[in-house]
């Protein structure tokens, strides 16, 4: 027989309003109590009519979080860390890929409202933004993860791309390239534009141009950044550029593959810096000098604040900005020559 929740009492040992009181996030319990209660429910396979719960108006405890494709590893580990941290708080999470297609986002959108999930966490671009308008009418929590909705007020936790991108530049200036390229993803995906932005910057406080040809707009996959890396590195040795500023790991790796298809020593050659290092910069080929994101941090983070708009509306959104770190590995170099 399926536990109900007088079993769930019963066994931790509290009353029939407490079990209630964790399960609608209500009630002064102990944060002690209240774990002792989940794993209760956990261990019995207490699961309540989520159904019933969402006709009375009650909690799911269902989030939705949108994101373009699980299959990138950064998106992957970012879905990972909202899940444990959802799960530690008594959620589920249903994840949706998008591909950045507004279309797709429109439908998901809609049958995460026809799931009642309790709140939503959007990482994913998207061109009218007025598709959100139906779920802020309905009051439905949303928070935003490594994107930002600049003209809506919503909470954010991005990291700091423009200075990833500083940093990215600093670090191939300091090694002595002065023929680089860029590899970026659409323009309206914001923190592309921004890491960009700040990586053109550093390039011009050093007296460093690029020609517009340099920098190349691509989607995120490997198969992108492998065909326009080719492009760039095809050129002959006087003018194609010494170092590739790759502005996810992805694009990073297609350049890897590129290099190794034209039989370019990667970072002799050619120096490579990704963005994000996900779990695949450290076993590539040579392993990728990247700017890390803190993945788990800005997870846990958007849970919470999602959590506390369900608890408590507020009129002020926090905009969480996260510092990035650069990780050296060995895809970077001195360029053996300029040409």
């Amino acid at each position: 027989m399926k536990a109900t929740i007088y079993d769930v009492a019963r066994e931790a040992g509290v009353s029939i309003a407490a079990v209630s009181q964790v399960m609608n996030g209500k009630g002064k319990i102990s944060e002690e109590r209240r774990a002792e209660i989940l794993k209760t429910m956990e261990r019995l396979n207490y699961q309540p009519s989520v159904i019933a719960s969402a006709l009375t108006g009650k909690k799911t405890y269902t989030l939705g979080l949108v994101v373009p494709d699980i299959s990138n590893p950064f998106f992957a580990e970012i879905a990972r860390a909202v899940e444990d941290q959802g799960h530690e708080m008594g959620y589920s999470l249903i994840i949706c890929s998008t591909d950045n297609k507004d279309e797709r986002v429109e439908r998901y959108l809609s049958l995460l409202q026809q799931k009642s999930v309790d709140g939503m966490i959007i990482g994913t671009g998207m061109d009218n933004k007025d598709m959100l308008k139906p779920i802020m009418d309905r009051a439905i929590p949303v928070v935003m993860i490594a994107r930002e909705m600049q003209d809506l007020a919503l909470h954010t936790v991005v990291v700091d791309d423009f200075v990833g991108g500083r940093m990215s530049a600093s670090h191939l200036i300091a090694l002595g390239h002065q023929r680089m390229a860029v590899l970026a993803e659409h323009s309206k995906v914001t923190s592309s534009r921004e890491r960009v932005k700040g990586f053109l910057h550093t390039l011009g406080e050093a007296g460093i141009t690029l020609s517009d040809t340099s920098v190349r707009n691509c989607s995120y996959t490997v198969e992108n950044g492998k065909r326009e890396a080719l492009s760039l590195l095809e050129q002959p040795a006087d003018v194609r550029p010494t170092a590739l500023f790759c502005c996810n790991d992805m694009l990073a790796i297609g350049a890897l593959q590129a290099a190794k298809q034209l039989k370019l020593r990667v970072p002799e050659d050619v120096s490579v810096i990704g963005f994000d290092n996900t779990i695949l910069a450290s076993v590539t080929d040579p392993p990728l000098t990247t700017i890390a994101q803190p993945i788990e941090p800005m997870g846990k983070q958007v849970v919470d604040l999602l959590l506390m708009e369900l608890k408590k509306r507020s009129q002020d959104k926090q905009r969480v900005v996260m510092r990035p770190e650069l990780i050296v590995r060995q895809s970077t170099g001195a360029p053996a020559t300029q040409g």
